[in-house]
């Protein structure tokens, strides 16, 4: 009974195995800040020099690409804002940190080149993080942040101009897949008949039989153009239905071209959408509270929870931005592998939630 009978189910009972593991995980072990700070750079590290190796691959054409900033993109904002978090603590602690902020810029600008080199979705889920990542800190921290016309500008002409350097790039080495027309040219030919499909089909629960690539065969719902990685369930034996090989295309209608609110609709139903923002509301609602707690204990001199504080701001933050992205731009920005990020992000916000409240 406890198996899973199609991609709904599977998803739920993996994500509430990774919420529980997760929260016992922060209730029995000790959570310092120089253990999360150790962490979170050793992470985004390593993340700087596979994102680098991978793009690298693009021009060696005896080597393959394995485009590592779909799974991984959320991660690298975690490990990052964490880092410059935990920086910053030690810096309300009086503990110098100067040279620890001067890697972390370093790292942003080699992950940020990186993978805009692999996908052009990464530039936006990238700064977006810098930008939610500052604004909760500076709440965190009481620190001003002022958003101005003029920084607003700087940011939309620094991502045009990134965006230019990619399509120069692109030309020089006749690599079409470095060019943001060559994307937008693929979204204008495939978004709209893409689009009309899914809305024209999508009900309460599910979408309406046979309108899926199975034809006959389809389920009317949980039809894997949203699921968790094929490797899961390959590895498990489980029967559902799957996009592999010359299908991919195919899912790529959903999965690649249209925003997650549709991709979610149309595969889970409205239902399922709404239930996603319920969760989404609710994660960060407690996250938000957590923090609260946090601060309010670091400003009566308690130094216990500085490591827990880092490692909030950094998963709220990755949280959020790739819900923004994954809902809004990308739907494949939290599907597939990159779904289990998300269940990872989701279950390390809502640890520091029970942890809290067991402590009082």
């Amino acid at each position: 009974m406890l198996i899973a009978q199609n991609h709904l189910q599977f998803i739920i009972e993996v994500g509430l195995m990774i919420h529980v593991g997760i929260i016992l995980l922060f209730n029995m072990v000790a959570i310092p800040l120089s253990m999360v700070l150790f962490i979170s750079m050793v992470l985004t590290i390593l993340l700087a020099g596979l994102f680098s190796l991978d793009a690298a691959f693009l021009f060696l054409p005896y080597l393959t690409h394995h485009e590592f900033t779909h799974p991984f993109g959320a991660v690298a904002v975690f490990a990052w804002v964490t880092l410059t978090a935990s920086a910053s603590l030690l810096s309300e602690v009086d503990i110098k940190s100067s040279s620890i902020i001067a890697l972390s810029w370093i790292l942003f600008v080699v992950i940020g080149v990186a993978g805009m080199l692999m996908h052009r979705s990464f530039l936006i889920l990238w700064v977006l993080g810098w930008i939610m990542g500052t604004i909760i800190m500076s709440k965190s921290f009481k620190r001003s942040v002022k958003i101005t016309p003029k920084r607003i500008g700087m940011v939309i002409i620094a991502a045009l101009g990134a965006f230019g350097v990619l399509e120069v790039l692109s030309r020089i080495f006749n690599a079409p897949v470095l060019s943001p027309l060559v994307r937008l040219s693929r979204l204008e030919q495939f978004a709209i008949p893409s689009l009309k499909m899914v809305i024209k089909n999508t009900m309460f629960w599910g979408h309406v039989q046979g309108s899926c690539f199975w034809g006959a065969d389809c389920l009317g719902g949980s039809d894997g153009y949203l699921s968790l990685p094929m490797s899961f369930i390959n590895l498990l034996t489980l029967p559902y239905p799957l996009f592999f090989g010359v299908l991919v295309t195919k899912k790529d209608y959903v999965d690649y071209m249209l925003p997650g609110i549709f991709g979610v609709a149309f595969d889970f139903g409205y239902m399922g959408l709404l239930l996603l923002m319920g969760w989404v509301l609710l994660v960060t609602c407690n996250g938000f509270y957590a923090l609260r707690e946090y601060r309010k204990k670091r400003k009566n001199g308690s130094r216990m929870y500085l490591g827990r504080e880092a490692l909030l701001i950094g998963a709220l933050s990755a949280f959020l931005v790739q819900t923004i992205v994954g809902l809004f731009l990308f739907n494949r920005s939290f599907n597939g592998s990159a779904m289990v990020t998300y269940l990872v992000l989701s279950a390390l916000v809502m640890a520091h939630v029970v942890q809290i409240r067991r402590r009082m």
